[in-house]
């Protein structure tokens, strides 16, 4: 069984403000279908955009084999990068 980490767009957009869950999923399932175990949220629509992931079920899957898509690899690294400067203006480096 190949899993990848993707996007799904759950229930009906409105007024083309899209949100997404980030998902582990088999590969040869549907983007909207059943998946295994939801990792994390992304809102584009909200100002400034919401980006939320649990990175430690992140690593396990990945551990696990499971393959990131180009897409949810960037926001990964995107929020790894944001977490990384609020920790610095704290002082919690």
């Amino acid at each position: 069984m190949a899993l990848k980490i993707r996007l799904t767009k759950p229930g009906k957009s409105i007024k083309r403000r899209y949100h997404f869950k980030i998902v582990v999923d088999e590969a040869r399932s549907k983007r909207d279908g059943r998946f295994v175990e939801q990792i994390g949220y992304y809102d584009p629509s909200c100002q400034p955009e919401m980006l939320k992931m649990n990175l430690n079920k992140y690593q396990d899957w990945l551990k696990k084999g499971a393959k990131p898509t180009d897409t949810v690899a960037s926001l990964y690294r995107r929020y790894k990068k944001r977490q990384r400067q609020t920790g610095e203006e704290r002082g919690d480096s």
